[in-house]
């Protein structure tokens, strides 16, 4: 099978993790006789310096005419005076809405190996953590109408929260499928108790439960799901949620890990297009040393072949690799353990690579 993927390296570490990627899809293609094709496309600062916007006109068609797309990280001080209109970030804006990706998928694992690494107790950690965040991602109050004015002498901004059925109804299908190929449990995170979007939302998602009678479900409100993330992770299989909220207790479940640099994601469309990411910045405080962990984005690469590409027996060679890797002893500077082997980013990808 020959897939063809736009490539993002990015800023800060980006080209580095990105290239470990890379690495690690490059045997998988030899295993398994498929035929990788790349694109290679610069967004983010890099992009202003060279262009003068983050992302030019030719790479988002780059972006639309292929089979996914693989980002490092975008950013940096050295363009934080950037007009707000040109901002390096503001590029993964426009991706995310050129190419309709409006479901984020951000999985939270605790591999056995790293359990020390997390800052809950082995009590409530107990075999690990594994849990899948389904979070909407181009709905809510984050793209409502704004509005701002004076009243009475006092200034007053508003912020529309607003969902229709079909958004919620398609995101609601992600995470129903996204629990029948993991445990069979859904978690629908809202505010139903205080907001009438939360109460549609509620309504929407009792619906999809009725023809997915084959998962588990439940409604929790958001600010249990808050408490119960660091009191008994292990209840959760899939939670689904608004964009806010899910913005918000994403960030909040991948410090269960005790490092994000394990953490992939994906943002999907209504088709197979998506785009596959590490959660971390782009660290430009330690670019170019070879001191980055690229296994999230190794990871993040699985997520595209499993999610993009169809291919669950490579995305799971990628992910076995990993917990070799992890189990051989080796670690990078942000994982290390005592009685561990330091190794660097680079080392780190040949690594994985070499137990695809």
């Amino acid at each position: 099978m020959k897939k063809v993927i736009t490539v993002l390296k990015g800023d800060g570490i980006g080209p580095e993790i990105v290239d470990e990627a890379l690495k690690v899809l490059g045997k998988v293609g030899e295993k398994f006789n498929h035929e990788f094709e790349y694109k290679y496309v610069d967004i983010g600062g890099c992009s202003i310096d060279k262009y003068g916007v983050p992302i030019t006109d030719e790479g988002m068609a780059e972006c639309k005419n292929c089979d996914s797309v693989l980002l490092g990280a975008v950013g940096g001080p050295k363009w934080d005076n950037c007009p707000p209109a040109i901002r390096p970030e503001k590029a993964l804006l426009a991706v995310r809405s050129e190419l309709g990706l409006f479901a984020n998928l951000r999985p939270t694992k605790l591999f056995p190996q790293l359990a020390d690494a997390s800052p809950l107790k082995p009590s409530i950690v107990g075999d690990g953590i594994d849990l899948l965040i389904v979070r909407e991602l181009t709905g809510g109050i984050y793209f409502g109408k704004r509005t701002t004015g004076e009243e009475n002498g006092q200034k007053f901004a508003a912020d529309e929260l607003k969902y229709s059925e079909y958004e919620i109804e398609r995101i609601g299908r992600v995470a129903f499928e996204s629990a029948r190929k993991r445990r069979g449990k859904v978690s629908s995170v809202d505010k139903a108790n205080v907001l009438d979007s939360s109460r549609l939302w509620r309504s929407v998602m009792h619906r999809l439960a009725e023809e997915y009678s084959d998962v588990e479900y439940e409604d929790i409100l958001v600010d249990n799901t808050a408490m119960q993330l660091i009191r008994n992770p292990g209840r959760f299989d899939v939670a689904v949620t608004e964009n806010m909220f899910g913005d918000i207790l994403s960030d909040e479940a991948s410090m269960l890990t005790g490092s994000i640099g394990m953490m992939p994601s994906a943002s999907l469309s209504e088709g197979t297009l998506g785009m596959y990411e590490p959660i971390h910045g782009s660290a430009p405080d330690i670019a170019g040393m070879d001191i980055a962990n690229p296994l999230g984005t190794i990871l993040s690469a699985a997520m595209m072949l499993r999610y993009s590409f169809n291919m669950p027996q490579e995305a799971d060679a990628i992910e076995n690799a990993v917990n070799k890797v992890l189990d051989d002893g080796f670690r990078t500077g942000d994982i290390m353990q005592e009685g561990m082997t330091k190794v660097g980013c680079k080392k780190m990808g040949d690594l994985v690579a070499e137990r695809i």
